[in-house]
């Protein structure tokens, strides 16, 4: 192999089928197993529990590789389960071929999630679809109890 060779990795051949899929069949396929998650579900351990039309839910266990320095999941890991989620919910509703790629995401974090705070639920929902443009609002409630953890907001750009 060329060093300028690069192998391939499983997230581009996972990009490269996802054209050839409606965004709500390719969700689909990755949660039935026929497709393998991206990497980024997988290293952070996101699962997709449910997937509507403009709407999807993901679980997440934290972890204590999820940990910042003060004994706590890691902003930045719920901000990428919101960014997830809000995301899958607008390519929920794109034709085969069309894309997205987030515009801006605000986050706002009501309580601290932890390993106490077991099994979370981020649900995004699409709040309107352009033909460039895209708005989704989420929430992060834990399982157990229904209690509302944090709230995001996201623009997001159609690509086609």
């Amino acid at each position: 192999m060329s060093t300028n060779t690069i192998a391939e990795h499983a997230a581009d051949r996972l990009a490269r089928l996802g054209r050839d899929y409606e965004g709500i069949d390719f969700l689909r396929a990755i949660a039935a197993g026929e497709l393998p998650p991206p990497p980024i579900a997988e290293l952070l351990g996101f699962v997709i529990r449910d997937i509507k039309p403009g709407e999807v839910t993901f679980a997440m266990q934290p972890r204590l590789e999820h940990y910042n320095p003060l004994g706590m999941v890691h902003g930045g890991v719920t901000a990428t389960l919101l960014d997830t989620v809000v995301g899958c919910a607008v390519h929920s509703r794109l034709s085969r071929g069309t894309g997205y790629t987030t515009l801006d995401l605000q986050v706002r974090y009501l309580k601290p999630v932890s390993i106490r705070t077991g099994v979370v639920l981020a649900t995004g929902a699409v709040v309107h679809l352009g033909r460039r443009t895209a708005t989704a609002d989420a929430r992060l409630v834990q399982e157990e109890t229904g209690a509302l953890l944090a709230t995001a907001t996201s623009s997001l750009l159609v690509l086609s």
